[in-house]
């Protein structure tokens, strides 16, 4: 695994809000996430829907649906794959780019556009989340080639310098985002397609999208969002459970062990 950063990407990183690394994994990692990944997919759609792996994701005729087969925090159900999403070299990779003295879990999904699959519609990730920062990351680890033609990542490069915690769906309009930031519409879109095993590594004030999927077959990604340490809670529920969220005030920090794992600190 790649997690040696050079001194100018993380600068790049921090003057666009994106980075690409090409050679994340190498063949053997990259059989073992994909490996771990579809099995922890497979069972969480066979729990949830009684579908069976020889079904296609993206199932249904709903637009959101048929964007990508989201599987959130596949870590709690699949061993194998926390260990591998949930290793601190990844986390102080995250760390050292944010600039942050800890690195925390938010939540880690299955990101399947599948076959013919809808575009994915410009927006930021911060703003659904359960905390304020303007540091916070994401890794998207490509499972197979993101191209072009079957909906690889896009970027607005140094938007998230001026980002707000404003935010927009992902709905069937691609540019929706731009009503609350008129002038990102200005800005040019950079496109990170990556072979199999590559990464970006995204600020999650950073707006990005995706293509649709022209081709016969998936588009697998496996990402994690990470949280700095010291975060609190900004009232809103997204992914915490509901006992939590109940028990949660305002300003509380967000340092539960099992929620939010501290997998790597400076101090």
């Amino acid at each position: 695994m790649n997690t040696r950063l050079a001194a100018k990407q993380i600068a790049f990183y921090r003057d666009n809000g994106f980075l690409a690394i090409p050679d994340f994994l190498d063949a053997a990692e990259l059989e073992t996430w994909r490996r771990a990944t579809q099995e922890a997919v497979d069972q969480r759609l066979a729990s949830q829907y009684g579908l069976s792996n020889q079904e296609p994701a993206g199932f249904g005729n709903d637009y959101y649906k048929r964007v990508f087969t989201q599987c959130l925090r596949l870590a709690d159900t699949h061993a194998g794959l926390r260990a591998l999403i949930y290793d601190p070299r990844i986390a102080e990779m995250i760390g050292t780019l944010a600039g942050v003295d800890g690195i925390r879990v938010w939540h880690d999904q299955a990101l399947f556009k599948p076959p013919h699959g809808n575009p994915t519609a410009w927006h930021l990730d911060t703003p659904y989340w359960s905390f304020s920062s303007r540091d916070a990351l994401s890794i998207w680890i490509a499972l197979d080639d993101a191209t072009l033609e079957n909906g690889c990542m896009w970027y607005l490069p140094g938007g998230h310098k001026t980002a707000r915690f404003d935010n927009s769906g992902i709905g069937p309009n691609m540019g929706d985002l731009f009503q609350i930031y008129p002038d990102w519409a200005k800005l040019e879109p950079v496109p990170v397609p990556l072979k199999a095993g590559g990464a970006a590594i995204h600020n999650g004030l950073a707006a990005h999208a995706a293509g649709p999927n022209m081709t016969p077959r998936p588009r697998r990604a496996m990402t994690c969002a990470y949280m700095p340490d010291g975060c609190t809670f900004n009232g809103q529920r997204n992914i915490l459970p509901k006992e939590m969220f109940e028990k949660l005030k305002p300003g509380d920090p967000l340092t539960d062990p099992h929620q939010n794992p501290l997998l790597w600190s400076r101090r």
